[in-house]
């Protein structure tokens, strides 16, 4: 116990009543002495004891305090020496000065004193370098978490090998939801006599079922071209690891019964409420269906999204009857916007003002007021030729504005329409985006994980050659009274030649059907290929992108521009070197890498329909077609991205692609 009178507290009022009591003492001896003498006596009887108990108080505190520091010390030697948690001394050339017995256990060694940790563990070096507090790192098969105490040249190592495995465990049994539809069920199996349906239904069913029991999914067909899938997420990694080779397997088994039969899937993960998990699954689903089907969508709750598949060339699917509902639903929209805005993609080609131009007819032929958003700073040589001729008409020529114009007379009423882009972030002006609340997408290009939020309408066919031809298509659904001038049939008609490359590539009968009509309507051929004429110095500095063309072994060329010039080129001359080298023997796909401006990279790819540059571009942030793909790559060397472009390509041969 401690000793009352050093306490502060209690010091003064003890030696206040001592000289009370010893004045009182003195008082007494010179009025009565005799009661003086006894009272003398007394007091120093109770100050003796008083002396005493204190004595005997600090002497039992000393000893208190010796036998709680000898526990304490020792307690502590035992946490040190004894505890399941490794503590390391090491010295400024990363020797070990001194590590507890548990810590040597681990590395099934008697002592670690004296040893490097180059030798032992070089992976905690780093740690010191990098001047981070804590990580999680692998030793001896064990995981460990480290902490660091830098100054001190401590580290503290907690087994932490039992939690990982317990989450890797409640990852792995994660449950995910996946939706299995058959593209184009109905339409096959439309003109099929009942017998022949049902050996399809069977052996689609069959495969089915098998592939499921083989990997322990729960299958249920839930309608006669769609099933739900429940598996976890240990299965999604052994089925990813096959690419999803059920894909192919299907397919080849249409392909014998000669019909053109794919899957599309959709899967949620990643979540541990089924409802969202269900919206992730449906959502996968339609961004699978929206870029052609015939492959896999992963969407996890980060927006990072998956694809496998998707190698093979989209079967046509759209009908007539869609264009005519898609035309008779876009003429209501228009019938109650107080006026149509139409705004491409930055940087327009022939598709893009060519679709804008169809569009605005739509408009005028409803009696509505359209005007067609256009950056003039962002024209090549064939759409400058095209406005050029465009200004001649007057009234088509005043229907163009500034984006600036456009954010002006913008109203609350106000129809906006995207064509040829279904991203926000490569639209003219995305502050329309944001200001008008009515929109309308219109695109040809196969759906990425970027899209336009609420649309009003969307119209997206990946199986289409271009925007103008399903514009076309729904211009010929519009009243009779539709008149068009020559320059706009043009317009359209140009929006197609360049896009399916005079008529080569992604062209189907609908293609020409399209053509046919705007070329009824007065379009002319003369003035397309007016409008696609080229310079001569477009031509050499086209020729010395092809000059630094590698071709590989697997069919692929890829040329890029000379480093040490330092030379802008312009998009369109980019992809006409991509062009150009499809046609040459031996390539089956070809890449061009060259410099926008000062901080971009642009790359061009092109493909006969063997490889899918969409999947190689896509994986470099880009996108498109299965034959027809770019991306531009934002303060990066041409070596950089030659580099990253090299890595897509090697990933996609091996199979799968993330986004």
């Amino acid at each position: 116990m401690p000793n009352f009178f050093e306490k502060p507290i209690f010091r003064m009022p003890v030696y206040a009543i001592i000289a009370v009591t010893v004045l009182a003492v003195l008082l007494l001896w010179i009025y009565h002495w005799v009661i003086g003498l006894v009272f003398t006596v007394l007091f120093g009887v109770v100050l003796f004891f008083l002396i005493r108990a204190d004595h005997q108080a600090k002497k039992e505190f000393e000893t208190y305090i010796s036998t709680l520091s000898y526990r304490v010390k020792k307690v502590g030697e035992e946490a040190l020496m004894e505890m399941p948690i490794g503590i390391m001394l090491v010295n400024d050339q990363y020797y070990i000065e001194w590590s507890n017995p548990y810590l040597a256990s681990c590395f099934a060694e008697d002592t670690l004193v004296g040893r490097s940790l180059y030798d032992l563990a070089e992976s905690l070096i780093p740690l010191f370098k990098q001047e981070i507090d804590s990580e999680y790192i692998t030793l001896q098969d064990q995981m460990f978490k480290v902490i660091i105490k830098r100054e001190e040249r401590l580290l503290y190592f907690f087994d932490v090998t039992k939690q990982k495995e317990i989450e890797k465990q409640y990852k792995n049994e994660r449950t995910v939801l996946a939706f299995i539809f058959l593209d184009n069920y109905d339409e096959i199996t439309q003109g099929m006599d009942d017998q022949t349906r049902s050996n399809l239904n069977s052996e689609v069913t069959s495969l089915l079922n098998q592939w499921a029991m083989e990997h322990s999914i729960f299958l249920k067909r839930i309608s006669s071209e769609r099933f739900l899938a429940v598996l976890n997420e240990h299965i999604l990694a052994q089925l990813e690891k096959t690419k999803f080779s059920i894909l192919d397997e299907v397919r080849e088994k249409a392909t014998v019964q000669n019909v053109s039969l794919t899957l599309s899937i959709g899967i949620g993960t990643s979540v541990s409420e089924l409802p969202e998990l269900g919206d992730l699954a449906q959502s996968s689903l339609d961004l699978a269906l929206g870029r052609g089907g015939d492959q896999v969508a992963i969407k996890q709750p980060n927006g990072k999204v998956k694809f496998y598949g998707g190698k093979t060339n989209p079967v046509e699917k759209r009908t007539r009857v869609r264009a005519r509902v898609i035309s008779h639903a876009l003429k209501e929209i228009i019938l109650e916007s107080d006026k149509v805005i139409i705004m491409g993609h930055k940087y327009p080609d022939m598709d893009a003002i060519g679709s804008s131009i169809g569009v605005l007819k739509v408009a005028q032929v409803n009696g509505k007021e359209g005007f067609i958003v256009l950056n003039q700073d962002e024209l090549d040589t064939g759409v400058k030729r095209l406005m050029a001729e465009v200004k001649k008409h007057s009234e088509l020529s005043s229907r163009f504005i500034t984006p600036e114009e456009a954010l002006e007379i913008a109203t609350d009423d106000t129809l906006l329409v995207v064509l040829d882009t279904h991203k926000p972030s490569l639209v003219i002006e995305e502050r329309l985006l944001s200001k008008i609340d009515n929109v309308v997408v219109i695109d040809h290009h196969r759906r990425g994980e970027e899209f336009i939020k609420d649309p009003l309408l969307v119209y997206m066919e990946p199986y289409a050659s271009s925007t103008a031809e399903l514009v076309t298509e729904l211009l010929e659904y519009q009243p009779k009274r539709l008149s068009m001038d020559m320059i706009e049939a043009t317009a359209l008609l140009a929006g197609i030649i360049v896009d399916t490359k005079s008529f080569t590539f992604r062209t189907g009968s609908r293609t020409f059907d399209a053509a046919s009509y705007l070329r009824a309507k007065g379009a002319d051929t003369i003035l397309v290929q007016k409008f696609l004429k080229e310079d001569i110095d477009l031509y050499v500095k086209r020729s010395k992108l092809i000059q630094t063309t590698n071709i590989f072994e697997n069919g692929i060329a890829i040329a890029k521009a000379d480093s040490a010039e330092e030379e802008w080129f312009d998009q369109v001359i980019i992809a006409q070197a991509a062009d150009t080298l499809l046609t040459m023997r031996n390539v089956l796909a070809s890449f061009v890498i060259a410099k926008r401006d000062e901080e971009t990279v642009a790359i061009s790819a092109r493909s006969l329909g063997d490889i899918n540059v969409q999947l190689i571009m896509e994986a470099l942030d880009g996108g498109g077609h299965l034959t027809n793909a770019a991306t531009q790559l934002i303060d990066i060397t041409l070596n950089e991205a030659e580099e990253r472009l090299m890595q897509a390509i090697n990933e996609y041969l091996e199979g799968g692609n993330e986004e």
